[in-house]
């Protein structure tokens, strides 16, 4: 199983911004496609204040700061010259969803969203929706967000799909700003089973793929945890895919690109479990050639290595 898609972080609250522009981000899309990278996926179109896109119902009603590029243009418009798909990931308030006002959250991404499909649905590339708000566990309100979203992405742009991607509550799901890299209170496989059973059962029909960050668990524990999520995809009619993490949670530094033999374990997991399609968090930081970090240039020479490929 190889890695075709990855997200793009532009909008970071954890990670380094890298400061490209037009040409560095050409320059990493021919990168991209040059390993059978065919999906691009933008995170978050926006996390508080900071946009990718000159979004007017952003910055009128939450104070958002314009942004001097349109970021979503650009992606757009590269992912068009290579013959991509591109996923626009909706607006992360950092507070609405994360205070529990679900219902705010929602009507203002439904108000962007709009906005968002008036200015570029006509875009050849524009080819699905990611609902940004990332959750681990069946968290109140979490069903109806992803339900009412997914549907009012899905009607206003005829069927297209709608992708989660969410993360499990394993030992390693620790906060990036923690000095820790596990804790004591993992969710149990049983536990994981019956609260996700529960969260697919109720947003069938309003999302179609859902792929698990596959970094929280420890690596022996994640064949267990990938043929439980493909079973309950299957279960409920959702698409399998695996969001195979290119970043290292084994480390106090965090985060740095991860080691080539721990990314070849996980994506070998996920096609023995019959995962779809391999998608990664993500390329431009952790597998580029063009990062800034030079262990991401070795991580993609190994990956070339290994799969025989030419870039």
């Amino acid at each position: 199983m190889q890695l075709t898609g990855t997200f793009l972080d532009e909008i970071s609250h954890d990670i380094p911004h890298q400061n490209w522009g037009p040409a560095e981000w050409a320059q990493d899309f021919d990168s991209m496609r040059a390993i059978g990278i065919d999906t691009v996926i933008l995170i978050r179109s926006g996390h508080k204040r900071w946009l990718t896109y000159p979004s007017e119902v952003l910055v009128s009603r939450e104070g958002c700061h314009r942004p001097p590029h349109d970021l979503v243009d650009l992606f757009l418009s590269l992912a068009e010259e290579r013959g991509m798909d591109f996923y626009f990931g909706t607006y992360d308030s950092g507070k609405y969803w994360a205070d529990g006002r679900f219902r705010e959250e929602v009507d203002l991404n439904r108000a962007a969203v709009d906005e968002v499909w008036e200015k570029y649905g006509a875009r050849a590339a524009f080819k699905g929706w990611y609902l940004t708000q990332e959750v681990s566990r069946r968290t109140k309100g979490i069903i109806d967000l992803y339900a009412t979203m997914g549907r009012h992405c899905k009607s206003l742009s005829g069927n297209l799909p709608v992708l989660i991607s969410p993360w499990i509550d394993g030992a390693k799901s620790v906060s990036s700003y923690d000095a820790d890299i596990v804790k004591t209170d993992a969710i149990s496989l049983a536990e994981h089973e019956a609260e996700w059973g529960e969260v697919m059962a109720g947003i069938s029909g309003a999302v179609d793929i859902v792929a698990f960050q596959d970094g929280h668990v420890d690596f022996h524990e994640l064949p267990d945890f990938l043929a439980v999520n493909k079973a309950l995809a299957d279960k409920y009619g959702l698409r399998c895919w695996t969001n195979s993490e290119t970043f290292d949670r084994d480390m106090p530094i965090k985060f740095l690109p991860i080691k080539w033999e721990k990314l070849l374990l996980k994506l070998e997991a996920a096609r023995q479990v019959g995962v779809e399609k391999a998608i990664t968090f993500e390329f431009s930081h952790f597998l580029s050639p063009n990062s800034c970090y030079p262990q991401a240039h070795h991580l993609y020479k190994r990956y070339c290595e290994y799969f025989n490929i030419q870039p």
